[in-house]
């Protein structure tokens, strides 16, 4: 079922050399393959390929491309049987949840294509009667992409189709504990006829192939998925030829539930969402933040909820969350757990590793836990709801500003002037008012303060591979 994972470098898949890793399935922690990592003649390849690409893709018309996305959508869609348990298998989601995210991609690839279309430009009415005035968007060149493992599908994909529908090439690093889900999508491009260099994909040694692909001046644009600390790395070292960036650098959502929002729905919809994944988003809800009279009633209610999680591997078909995605997660949330026990808060359900076989956790609601412990300051990412309470707009705000993160934040309330005056007065890129859905294949996608600058999704998405051009002509 687990396909032997290669290169793809100028239209050819490839086997690596003998140097990689192991692909662990998370549910087991036994190896589905390996991982081959590339090497420096590997990397020049993949430029060069890359390079000659854009000479021709650039000039290829938009009608053209976005028929050549609009198959790639379509084989994307009809290959998610396939593709979905390659998905579970590597990730650890439920395979419902990977069919789901398949779709999600169909739908940007699709987005894109018709969206290239619509890159117009505009005309700008001269002062010189004699001149014609003209702003136009072009492809800005090669793209290095780098994307992680928690979804790896839409990630990748946002970044492979709007490259692609801007008319440029790319060279796409996946995350190497799941590196066949981008392969099986970069294969749904060739095979609609995607030309070879257009896309390449590689793996390997991260620290190296980031460095490599940065220090490449024919690389001019790079889009990047990750954790803050490897971001503000790839910002430097962008700086040193001048590559445009796009940064999406994680977050840790805050949720604020009033008095008078259905305490009932928010619970459920705030646990349908915070687990999803097993916690691994980054638009998670992360620090939820009760207001005081319906504090009991919400903890209690959410509580209920997540003890009836049904956990197991995410092929399974009765599973609703699977294992976290490596050992190394379960380590930290339960160092998240332990630091918010020593700091004063309370477990009210879960807290625990489960078994001894793969890396299950225990879905884990905390409660009263103080504003100084970890789990509130730093983005667990994993299955670990804190929840504390507030009493007034002014307090809540300030405390949910308080950090220098601000990618997501939710808000819940039957007020509409409330639901106004929160969205306005939140620190972060996306808000949801009653609503966890601020993630479309049409609206722009992107986090301020240290979530990272630059948009993937919408038309902003699009433009993110263009530069602007000013043109006036006598």
């Amino acid at each position: 079922m687990y396909p032997s994972v290669k290169f793809l470098i100028n239209g050819v898949w490839r086997d690596g050399n003998g140097h990689g890793e192991p692909i662990l399935n998370p549910a087991t922690g036994a190896s589905l393959g390996d991982c081959p990592f590339a090497t420096e003649a590997v990397l020049d390849e993949a430029l060069a390929a890359a390079e000659a690409a854009f000479k021709t893709w650039r000039k290829t018309i938009p009608l053209e491309r976005a028929r050549i996305m609009r198959k790639a959508a379509d084989l994307v869609r009809e290959r998610i049987e396939q593709i979905a348990p390659i998905l579970t298998l590597e990730q650890g989601k439920p395979v419902a949840e990977s069919r789901v995210e398949l779709t999600y991609a169909a739908d940007i690839v699709e987005w894109y294509g018709e969206e290239c279309k619509r890159s117009y430009g505009r005309i700008v009415p001269s002062r010189n009667p004699d001149v014609r005035q003209l702003v136009t968007h072009e492809p800005v060149g090669v793209v290095a992409a780098f994307s992680p493992w928690n979804f790896p599908a839409v990630t990748p994909i946002r970044k492979m189709a709007g490259a692609i529908a801007a008319g440029c090439s790319i060279i796409i690093k996946p995350s190497e504990e799941t590196p066949a889900t981008c392969a099986e999508l970069a294969r749904c491009f060739v095979d609609a006829g995607v030309p070879a260099g257009v896309l390449n994909v590689v793996y390997g040694q991260p620290a190296f192939v980031s460095e490599y692909l940065m220090r490449a001046e024919v690389v001019r644009k790079v889009s990047f998925t990750g954790s803050v600390p490897v971001g503000k790395l790839l910002i430097r070292q962008a700086a040193e030829t001048l590559k445009r960036t796009t940064m999406e650098l994680g977050g840790h959502s805050p949720v604020i539930v009033f008095d008078d929002a259905d305490i009932d729905q928010a619970a459920r919809t705030l646990v349908a969402g915070k687990f999803r994944n097993a916690g691994q988003v980054c638009v998670a809800p992360t620090r939820f933040y009760v207001q005081q009279d319906s504090y009991e009633r919400f903890v209690s209610r959410f509580a209920e909820l997540t003890a009836a999680i049904k956990v197991g591997p995410g092929i399974g078909p009765d599973s609703q969350m699977g294992p976290l995605a490596s050992a190394r997660r379960v380590e930290a949330i339960e160092g998240f757990v332990r630091d918010a026990r020593e700091a004063g808060g309370t477990v009210v359900t879960g807290g625990e590793k489960i078994g001894n076989q793969g890396f299950f956790f225990q879905p884990t609601v905390l409660r009263d836990v103080p504003d100084t412990a970890r789990v509130m300051t730093e983005e667990p990412f994993g299955p670990i709801a804190p929840i504390v309470p507030f009493k007034s707009f002014d307090e809540v705000v300030e405390r949910a500003n308080s950090l220098q993160l601000g990618l997501a934040s939710y808000a819940f309330t039957s007020s509409a002037r409330t639901g106004h005056a929160i969205s306005e007065a939140i620190e972060a890129g996306m808000v949801g008012v009653n609503s966890l859905a601020i993630s479309t294949p049409e609206t722009p996608f992107g986090g301020i303060k240290h979530s990272g600058h630059g948009h993937e999704g919408g038309i902003e998405g699009l433009e993110a591979f263009t530069n602007l051009k000013f043109i006036a002509a006598g």
